[in-house]
């Protein structure tokens, strides 16, 4: 695992960048253009154990959901059965792997024990000879087969990872051919296991540091991918010398591209300038341009940016290069409104004329007083012919004051109902409402004819007997009896028994 210190102990010319610093050598001139992240699988080393496992999830939400793809841990080198994955953290990490198809599970693996021990070259050049010789496979073969079962078959193992400094014992300038030939044998031994899918990746760090890290290389048949540890620090007092340099990143992707190779950037980050965030954007868009397999950036101090709050304009830019940009908006395109079919009018049908009922004014009977029949003259008596008759008795009409008359209710005929024409094509039904015919009118109330109240008839006068006056009383109806009152008719006849006529 990185420590700060051992980057302390990695270079020779610490003198010589502080002394650069001191004259106030300068950083190259930021660029206009900002870097858009990459569509690499991205990652950082936030912890060796569960609480880097537990980061993760933070560490996407600082980056606006910015998905984490790559897991990165190390093995450590202290013993062997820590190198043969006996540690109680690999379960966590299998378990991150396993939830997500595209997520990548980095391993950095130590070829040596003691591997930070600051073991001497010549005693490093003894246990690089046993290696090569076989006398460590088991060790290897234990850790390949406890990846399998695991269910991380597929790790990417960064093996011996900076064996061109001076660091590690696992370090290839004490004995570069034999160093090659331990490579090879510890990646033939894990490959032999059954279900592993394993890649290699062979990551030098940038420049020469204690050797040319292409003299290290094993060959194309062991290594999958070339990686590099790039941090900002010498050789290379700016960006644009840290790709240019010999062993710097320029040739890293030149070699990688000859030997038919993906590159990756397993360790990347701040270390002897402090706060510099135009090494993090240059390097961010280094990446963008190049689309190694993955990245990973060293995330805590003095390297780190999230982690590290010491580093705040580095971290601005980091943030702002990897968080997802939103899409620009998209002026909507107005929806086609389809046209509407054209329906058919339906014929029209015509409204039959339903005529009005004519309600007919009922007849009421106006009562008629019968008049009277009045006696014609008798003839004279100079030509008397028929004998004397006597009048008949004229009846007086007694109404019948029982009985109302009734008027007789009229009767509203039904309108007459004329079938619809037929329409001449056909058509839709068409649902007409009857037309119903007004409702008649009330009439008027008829005052209730009075009852009648009968007359008293008048007295008939007293005929003297055999007298030659004879009087019939005339009855003109009640009306006409208010105005002219009783009145009567009297004749007188002169058939005394002188006249020759009286029979008596």
């Amino acid at each position: 695992m990185p420590r700060p210190r051992r980057r302390l102990a990695s270079t020779c010319i610490g003198a010589v960048t502080a002394g650069l610093l001191a004259t106030g050598a300068a950083l190259a001139a930021p660029e206009e253009e900002a870097p858009k992240g990459s569509d690499s699988a991205m990652g950082a080393y936030l912890d060796y154990g569960p609480n880097g496992v537990a980061r993760i999830p933070h560490l996407s939400n600082w980056l606006g959901g910015r998905e984490i793809r790559v897991g990165h841990t190390y093995l450590p080198g202290d013993v062997w059965p820590a190198i043969e994955g006996n540690v109680n953290f690999l379960a966590s990490w299998a378990a991150w792997r396993q939830a997500e198809d595209d997520r990548m599970f980095v391993l950095n693996v130590p070829m040596q024990a003691h591997n930070e021990a600051r073991v001497p070259d010549y005693q490093v050049a003894q246990l690089i000879r046993a290696g090569a010789e076989g006398y460590y496979d088991r060790h290897f073969k234990k850790l390949a087969q406890r990846l399998v079962a695991l269910g991380v078959p597929d790790t990417v193992i960064v093996l011996g990872w900076e064996m061109n400094g001076t660091t590690y014992t696992h370090r290839c300038g004490p004995d570069p051919e034999n160093w090659k030939a331990y490579w090879k044998r510890i990646v033939n031994t894990m490959r032999s296991v059954p279900g592993q899918e394993f890649k290699f990746d062979f990551a030098p760090n940038r420049g020469t540091d204690a050797i040319g890290w292409t003299r290290c290389y094993p060959g194309d048949d062991v290594v999958d991918i070339i990686g590099m540890d790039s941090y900002d620090q010498a050789p290379g007092r700016t960006f644009d010398e840290q790709i240019s340099q010999p062993y710097g990143l320029q040739q890293h992707v030149d070699f990688a591209k000859a030997h038919g190779k993906e590159i990756s950037y397993p360790e990347w980050g701040l270390f002897r300038n402090g706060d510099n965030p135009e090494y993090v954007r240059r390097m961010l868009k280094w990446i963008e341009q190049h689309k190694p397999l993955y990245h990973t950036i060293t995330d805590y101090c003095p390297h780190g940016v999230w982690q590290c709050k010491a580093n705040p304009e580095s971290a601005k830019v980091f943030r702002e290069a990897l968080t997802p940009q939103a899409p620009r908006p998209v002026d909507p395109t107005p929806p086609v409104i389809p046209t509407p079919p054209v329906i058919p009018t339906p014929p029209v049908v015509p409204t039959p004329d339903v005529p009005t009922p004519q309600i007919p004014t009922p007849d009421v009977p106006t009562p008629v007083a019968p008049t009277p029949d009045v006696p014609a003259p008798l003839p004279s008596p100079e030509t008397p012919t028929v004998p004397p008759v006597e009048p008949p008795a004229v009846p007086t009409p007694t109404p019948d004051v029982s009985v109302e008359p009734s008027v007789p209710d009229p009767a509203v005929p039904t309108p007459p109902v004329e079938p619809t024409p037929e329409a001449s094509a056909p058509a839709p039904e068409v649902s007409v409402p009857p037309v119903l015919p007004p409702e008649p009118a009330p009439l008027p109330a008829r005052p209730s004819p009075s009852p009648l109240v009968p007359k008293p008839t008048p007295p008939r006068p007293e005929q003297p007997t055999n007298s030659t006056e004879w009087c019939v009383p005339i009855n003109f109806g009640e009306w006409l009896a208010k105005l002219v009152g009783n009145q009567s008719v009297c004749l007188k006849f002169d058939w005394g028994k002188d006249s020759g006529f009286w029979p008596f």
